[in-house]
């Protein structure tokens, strides 16, 4: 089958198995690669020293580590975007969107599996590996690259026809195809509204984000130490991810449409929870309930933690002795 005819059918199989953008790129190192090191540098990361494990191939998809042969990066976005339910309990807090429903890395990672099946069916002996979040792969510099749409302001790929609230992933692949290396145009312009609504200034400049300063990073990543002061009194009922600087773009603002993914739509118990229902689960509980979902990720220990940093009203009301972090 002739590359360019190969290629288009790729990307159709694709958008026909539910992604909402697809383009395809050769493997090649990053480009600019000196934006990650200089945040690095400047300790943005916070606890997530991991991030400096790996370079060579956080640098260079093409590396032999993820997968020998690589000659191709099929990158794919999925729009996870429900809105959100009034909560008019007094103990409301907030799931991020992201979360709410089964865990996306099952649900990307079955897709890109499914799209590498059908190519194998086109083309025997074609390898390949799916990935989604689950590599040190450099997933929105090759997104942008990929004509996937621009990265915003807060740090996230905005397409100007779907928004921001998309699910990255890749397919790497050991054939050669027609490539795009399309970027698009950066339409963030002046608007400065997530910067301006961020309520921990966690975004420090355009397209950095300071993790020591990020509800996101606090609630999700940071576990088994309180959480600074500073931060709770602006969680503003944020007990898992954050999402404010992506409800304030005019870009979502405009374009973000409910996802039409089952899987990824929220799950009862997430649509409108509250402060007092979480501080209830014990661990059977929180299992059987968050089973294949991100918030396993935080653990129960962590998820009651960011409750009480959220909401001490609610922790007062059921046990005047716990106190923040503890």
């Amino acid at each position: 089958m002739e590359i360019d005819v190969f290629t288009q059918t790729i990307k159709n199989r694709a958008l026909s198995l539910g992604f909402d953008v697809v383009g395809i790129l050769a493997a090649e190192p990053v480009k600019q690669p000196e934006f990650l090191h200089t945040w690095l540098d400047q300790g943005y990361q916070a606890g997530m020293d991991w991030m400096k494990n790996y370079m060579d191939i956080r640098l260079n998809p093409a590396s032999e580590k993820l997968m020998p042969g690589t000659k191709s990066i099929v990158c794919v976005a999925m729009n996870y975007y429900t809105p959100d339910a009034p909560n008019p309990a007094p103990d409301a807090v907030k799931i991020a969107k992201y979360a709410r429903g089964t865990d996306y890395h099952r649900v990307i990672k079955d897709k890109l599996n499914a799209l590498l099946k059908e190519i194998q069916e086109m083309h025997p002996g074609v390898t390949g590996r799916a990935l989604t979040d689950s590599a040190p792969l450099p997933e929105k510099p090759l997104a942008v690259q990929a004509g996937l749409g621009w990265l915003g302001k807060n740090g996230t790929v905005i397409h100007p026809q779907k928004g921001s609230f998309l699910f990255l992933g890749e397919l790497l692949l050991d054939i050669e195809l027609a490539y795009d290396n399309t970027p698009l145009p950066n339409h963030c312009g002046t608007c400065t509204r997530c910067m301006e609504a961020c309520p921990t200034n966690a975004i420090v400049a355009d397209r950095v984000i300071d993790a020591n300063k990020c509800i996101a990073y606090w609630t999700i990543e940071a576990k088994g130490e309180p959480i600074p002061q500073n931060i709770a009194d602006n969680l503003e009922g944020w007990v898992f991810g954050c999402d404010i600087c992506q409800d304030v773009c005019p870009w979502n603002l405009k374009f973000a449409a409910p996802t039409p993914e089952e899987m990824l739509k929220p799950r009862p118990w997430n649509i409108a929870p509250t402060a007092t229902d979480l501080l209830a689960l014990d661990e059977e509980g929180f299992e059987e309930r968050y089973r294949k979902s991100p918030l396993k990720r935080a653990k129960l220990q962590n998820l009651q933690r960011n409750v009480r940093a959220a909401v001490p009203n609610a922790v007062s009301a059921m046990d005047p002795s716990d106190t923040l972090g503890e």
